[in-house]
Order: C-alpha cells, then sequence, then structure tokens
C-alpha cells in the first residue's frame, strides 16, 4: 500500500485508505484471524498498512459501528464477541427482512427504478469476472439499497439499511468463498428476473435464497480458514 504519505494527505485519500484497513481487518475478524478478546493497536496497524494513524482510527471507527470491535476503557479498541450462531440468527433475520422488502418493490417500483436496477445488474459484469469483491460489494450494496427504497415505504427502508449495516460486513466477506461473487449476480439476475415478470411471491422466496446462500458460503469461508 506505499508508504501513505500521498494517500492519506488529503480527505478522498483517508477514506480510501481507511476502507482498505477497514476490509483486510473485516476479513480477519470473520475468518477468526482476529479472534474475540485481541487488542488493536492504533500505531500497530498504522505500521502493517503503511498508514498514518488517521485512517486506522477512521477504519476503527467503521468497525465499531458495525459492532465488529468495541471501544473499551482503558483496554483501547479490542475485536467483539461475535458467535457462528448469532451471526446464522442475524443472516437469518436479514433474509426474511430483504424477502418482504422485495415483494413489495415488485409491486410499486417505477420503470425508472427497474431501469436503474437492470443498470446496476449490468455494471456488476466487469468486477465479477475481474473477482475484484470491493467494487462488486460497493454494487451489490446499492442494488440492495435500490430495492429498500423501491418499496416506497420509508420506516420499512430505514430498518432495512439499519439491518444491514449491522451484517455489512460478512455480507461483504462471503464474497470470498469459492465462486460465490459468481452465484451472488446470477442470484441477482433471478431477482431480476422475477421482478420484471411481476411476480412478488417468486422474487421473494429467491430473495430469501440469496441471503441464506450467503450465510452459507459464510459459514464455509470461517471454517475453510479454521482449520488452516
Amino acid at each position: 500500500m506505499g508508504d501513505g504519505g500521498d494517500r492519506d494527505g488529503t480527505p478522498e485519500g483517508r477514506g480510501l485508505l481507511s476502507d482498505q484497513i477497514r476490509n483486510a481487518l473485516t476479513d480477519e475478524i470473520a475468518a477468526g484471524v482476529l479472534a474475540a478478546g485481541i487488542a488493536l493497536d492504533e500505531q500497530d496497524l498504522a505500521d502493517r498498512f503503511g498508514a498514518s494513524r488517521t485512517p486506522v482510527r477512521e477504519a476503527l471507527r467503521q468497525l465499531a459501528a458495525n459492532g465488529l470491535v468495541e471501544m473499551r476503557p482503558r483496554r483501547g479498541v479490542v475485536v467483539a464477541r461475535t458467535t457462528p450462531e448469532r451471526i446464522m440468527e442475524m443472516f437469518e433475520t436479514t433474509a426474511e427482512f430483504e424477502a418482504l422488502c422485495v415483494r413489495l418493490a415488485t409491486y410499486r417500483m417505477t420503470p425508472l427504478e427497474l431501469s436503474a436496477l437492470m443498470d446496476l445488474h449490468e455494471q456488476s459484469a466487469v468486477p465479477v469476472a475481474a473477482q475484484d469483491y470491493d467494487t462488486y460489494d460497493a454494487l451489490n450494496r446499492a442494488f440492495h439499497e435500490a430495492l429498500y427504497r423501491a418499496t416506497h415505504n420509508g420506516f420499512m427502508a430505514e430498518q432495512a439499511l439499519a439491518i444491514r449495516s449491522r451484517l455489512s460486513a460478512f455480507r461483504r466477506t462471503q464474497l470470498r468463498q469459492g465462486e460465490r461473487i459468481l452465484r451472488s449476480r446470477a442470484e441477482h439476475g433471478e431477482i431480476l428476473q422475477a421482478i420484471a415478470e411481476g411476480d412478488g411471491d417468486i422474487a421473494a422466496r429467491r430473495m430469501r435464497a440469496h441471503m441464506l446462500n450467503a450465510a452459507s458460503a459464510l459459514g464455509r469461508y470461517v471454517a475453510d480458514h479454521a482449520s488452516t
């Protein structure tokens, strides 16, 4: 990542570098490389990533917001304790909520909103082919959030975003399991087909399966890295 001098000298550079640091730590936490209770020292991380402490601090703030680390008095930042069972419960809850959102969105979205969804899906082909997880993750997030807005129910969209935020780190990490990134995009296509055909029930079933497949992929990712 270089010495960090140019990358973190501007607000834009700090954002890019803090995202890279956050993503790297997220994968290590999800895989158990950084176990619960381990202290994360800002200076050690800055040295590791060739950065100043500013983007490291921002990355840790983002991890804390997602519940992956905790800010503790006198102990600093430590990796939070999140059990596999808890993570699966979160995925199960998210699957039901997203199924509800896509069902409602199918019947309420405008032609322009459907066109925007299709455009996001098309854009995702390039990063999938390149195995560019970070770019695909950003488009994946945009795809799901567009569905929340398409419900035209502000409260539902707010709740969906809140739930997604708690699980966002793990939703990103599961893309690294085998060919999951390819399957994720294919599943988006199947969901879009049901939406375009105006079948909210099928769209909901496919969305539920999409999220549970993500949960299974995360479980395999964690298991594979735990055994190495």
